[in-house]
């Protein structure tokens, strides 16, 4: 792992903040949080956390000891001072000392602890930080450190890397990781860093770049370390001979991923981003996927994105896709089974009370084709779909120089139901067209540009069709969807276009049929090249754009909408 240090960009920032009152030692936490932040092999989506003790005023002119931690629904690698929310240093780490305390009780406490009552809240692991006894404070879930942590004799692999390394055992994040912690620096009063079994590494000092180095210094020795294994560890299988293309699988999937919610009957859909690199491609060829994909996720968090692990199905073979289909509805339906089953046994272990979430996999494994997110929105998926490529890395690399060990399923149910964890995602308000893919032709421009962004502010994801492509583009930016160059008259261009949109989210719900334009001229006087233009257009475009999305919704089986706009021009010709 490379540094991605650089004093100029440092020393801009600082400045850039200095002119809005911030001061140095915030400016420079909030350069070294996004540089950990822009590396996937340290953190992902919110995971991780940094800080640094300093002093600021209040609106009184009073100054107070602060830490300045990361706020809860801040990303690291985007993160803005105002994303360091300020929490009176003495008192926190004086939560310390407590024999107890909820993590409720640990929120409120924090919350009260705040210079400004409006920030976010303080990371749950504030009073960790406030209690190690250096200015700034590192915190990722680097992907090598739990390779080497998540195994039979991880803590042996540590100690023997890292011999001066103060090692902790696995504790849920919380209050109590905080005074296991506080025993351990106590007893090892030069301490540079933490490695926290199964969780991930913390690095600290009085100089943040000597910090930020030795968190890359540390995740650099432990990649090196599990170099020495094979890169794809996995003995393969035979795949069947003809494999079929990712726009014949996906639909598949998500049809079967399809449930009858709650509201009206109507299928519950979600959304598909397909991932298929080579570390991936072995990954999910190996002849004991079944085995180390299944055996729970590689860090403790993630259980909140993608439960405790995926659904893995059979390989698809081209010439008996009607066999595949059975075979995933069946997966699917047994995962379903066996994570209510789950839910019971902990939910009973816990003395009761929780609610069950719902029982689709987040993570599907699929040998030839690859794994795919699942989410309710694109950008869910490709959440999902990036915390997977993390655990088959772990997994890969973990598999190379031992046995990978997931912690025990009653450790992962407890992060997955936990209430502070899940209160975050149910803040999210669903949108009425969370789930559905929607297609608009004529997107670039007019009423098709609205239409894609009314849909994409419900919620949808939307593919935007066209001809003309700097238009396109434009659109597509502006409203975040996926831009398709496309002639609708053109037939095979247009089933083209179409698996496009299904292997990047996984189906079609939604065909608005806007494309189209208004040839006019006395009957006598228009061109048969003119008549063929209109019908091509106006006739075969629709056609074209219904039949191509019509047999992607068969093959999903969980309905659709064709909706198409029809001028009135065709109706009342005129002005």
């Amino acid at each position: 792992m490379k540094s991605r240090w650089s004093d100029a960009d440092a020393k801009s920032l600082i400045q850039s903040y200095q002119t809005q009152g911030i001061n140095e030692d915030i400016a420079m936490r909030t350069y070294t949080t996004r540089i950990l932040g822009s590396e996937p092999r340290l953190v992902l989506h919110g995971g991780g956390n940094t800080s640094v003790k300093t002093n600021v005023i209040d609106a009184l002119g009073d100054t107070y000891q602060v830490l300045c931690v990361k706020g809860s629904g801040w990303d690291m690698g985007v993160i803005e001072p105002a994303g360091l929310p300020a929490v009176q240093l003495a008192p926190l780490a004086a939560l310390a000392d407590l024999d107890d305390l909820s993590d409720e009780g640990l929120v409120a406490s924090q919350r009260r602890m705040l210079i400004d009552p409006y920030a976010p809240n303080p990371s749950i692991e504030a009073v960790l930080h406030a209690i190690v006894p250096h200015k700034h404070v590192d915190h990722t879930h680097a992907d090598a450190i739990i390779s080497l942590t998540n195994q039979p004799d991880g803590a042996a692999i540590i100690r023997d890397l890292f011999p001066d390394t103060t090692i902790i055992p696995y504790v849920m994040p919380g209050f109590i990781l905080s005074k296991v912690c506080r025993e351990h620096l106590l007893k090892d009063l030069n301490s540079k860093h933490m490695i926290l079994m199964n969780h991930g590494i913390f690095t600290y000092h009085d100089d943040p770049w000597q910090s930020y180095d030795d968190m890359i210094a540390m995740v650099d020795k432990a990649e090196q370390r599990l170099e020495r294994g094979p890169a794809h560890p996995f003995p393969g299988i035979k795949l069947p001979s003809a494999p079929p293309a990712l726009a014949e699988v996906a639909p598949i999937i998500r049809g079967a991923l399809a449930r009858e919610g709650e509201k009206e009957g109507k299928p519950d859909r979600w959304v598909l981003d397909h991932r298929a690199d080579a570390q991936v491609m072995a990954f999910v060829n190996g002849d004991a996927l079944g085995d180390y994909a299944t055996r729970g996720n590689a860090a403790p968090d993630h259980s909140i994105r993608i439960k405790r692990f995926g659904v893995v199905l059979p390989a698809p073979d081209a010439n008996d896709l009607d066999s595949f289909k059975t075979d995933v509805h069946n997966a699917i339906a047994d995962y379903a089974t066996a994570y209510t089953d789950y839910f019971d046994r902990n939910n009973v272990r816990s003395g009761g009370g929780f609610v069950m979430l719902d029982p689709t996999p987040r993570v599907v494994y699929v040998p030839g084709t690859g794994l795919f997110g699942v989410g309710k929105t694109a950008k869910d998926a490709a959440i999902c779909a990036d915390i997977a490529e993390a655990t088959v890395n772990v997994i890969t690399k973990a598999e190379a120089i031992g046995s990978f060990v997931a912690l025990p399923e009653e450790d992962l149910f407890d992060i997955e139901y936990w209430s502070l964890e899940q209160a975050k995602l149910a803040k999210v308000t669903e949108r009425p067209l969370f789930r559905q893919i929607a297609i608009v032709t004529g997107a670039a421009s007019g009423l098709g540009r609205e239409v894609a962004r009314t849909l994409a502010a419900e919620g949808a994801a939307v593919a935007l069709f066209d001809i003309d492509e700097t238009a396109l583009q434009d659109a597509a930016t502006e409203i975040g969807g996926l831009p398709v160059l496309c002639d609708v008259t053109d037939e095979a261009a247009v089933k083209a276009a179409v698996s496009q949109v299904v292997e990047t989210y996984g189906g079609v719900d939604i065909l608005i049929s806007n494309a189209g334009a208004a040839f006019q001229g006395a009957l006598l006087d228009v061109s048969q090249e003119t008549f063929e233009k209109a019908f091509d257009l106006n006739f075969w475009g629709h056609h074209f754009m219904a039949k191509a999305c019509v047999e992607v919704m068969q093959t999903q089986g969980s309905g659709g909408a064709l909706v198409f706009n029809v001028s009135k021009q065709a109706l009342n010709p005129g002005p």
